[in-house]
């Protein structure tokens, strides 16, 4: 890590991400620097005011490239989080958390990925504060925040409160939703900012340790670091018929600055796979 060490990097939020980022990072020996003068949110909003531009990735990028032309430092870092239906558990939320590093003076671009089930992500609609505090209470509020809205047009909601974290501001929001509110319903929703979301600052600090990994991860043919896993090859034997599997029998590391290739076989220990799993004797 001595690449990164004794050198500036910037981490540009006004959610408060560095309570988690920086205590991870401190071991590269990078002098870990907050922006907050430039508003994240221009770039996107998780209560749709402001669509994101672009892929998760690309909105983390322009996060960290904005970070380096404030400060004029050499490394940006940013977090962007996405909430979608998890890829293989069906009708399961996810919350996938990426903390990007870019070190503009070397062209290095290393990504920390996390994907989590662990998520309060909902929403609902009610019609008194009774029915508002029953569902605030299941996501784990006053801890975790809300944000309320209405229907001000068809098909379209307006913000009446956001950053709720106390049942006075709770019922004063629904008061306010439901007195402009179209169809006498006020919109509620947990507020998946990271400072109003202690579930999604822990998703976030594991992603941040998997940046961290792929900082210590060097190629070995030139040390370069992001030295990590850019193809997962299937076939594991099935344990019964031998026939191959969609299991992960090999991955393939590849170095970004020299292209270096290192397969690792039975990346999980295992040889065979288990027939549940096999599509011949399981079809």
């Amino acid at each position: 890590m001595e690449l990164f060490k004794n050198r500036t990097a910037v981490l540009l939020t006004k959610h408060s991400k560095e309570n988690v980022i920086f205590p991870v990072l401190q071991e590269t020996g990078m002098c870990l620097q907050v922006e907050k003068t430039f508003d994240t949110d221009l770039l996107g909003t998780f209560t749709n005011e402001i669509a994101r531009q672009g892929s998760q990735l690309e909105a983390a990028r322009a996060k960290a490239l904005k970070a380096i032309e404030i400060t004029g430092k050499a490394i940006g870092i940013a977090s962007e989080g996405s909430f979608v239906p998890h890829p293989s558990i069906y009708f399961v939320p996810a919350d996938i958390e990426l903390v990007l590093l870019v070190d503009a003076e070397n062209n290095i671009e290393l990504a920390g990925w996390e994907l989590s089930t662990d998520t309060n992500f909902s929403e609902t609609e009610v019609t008194n504060y009774k029915e508002a505090i029953a569902f605030a209470e299941k996501i784990g509020f006053p801890q975790h925040g809300l944000v309320v809205k209405y229907p001000f047009s068809k098909g379209e909601l307006k913000v009446a409160a956001k950053g709720i974290t106390s049942p006075e501001a709770l019922k004063s929001a629904i008061a306010d939703a439901l007195k402009f509110s179209l169809d006498g319903k006020a919109h509620l929703e947990t507020d998946m900012r990271a400072m109003y979301n202690p579930t999604r600052m822990k998703v976030i600090e594991k992603a941040t340790t998997n940046l961290l990994n792929k900082i210590k991860s060097l190629c070995p043919h030139c040390s370069w670091p992001g030295f990590e896993i850019t193809e997962w090859i299937k076939g594991l034997p099935c344990e019964n018929c031998f026939f191959p599997t969609r299991a992960i029998s090999k991955h393939i590391y590849q170095c970004k600055k020299c292209n270096h290739k290192k397969e690792i076989e039975y990346p999980d220990n295992q040889k065979y796979s288990d027939a549940r799993f096999c599509d011949f004797c399981n079809p």
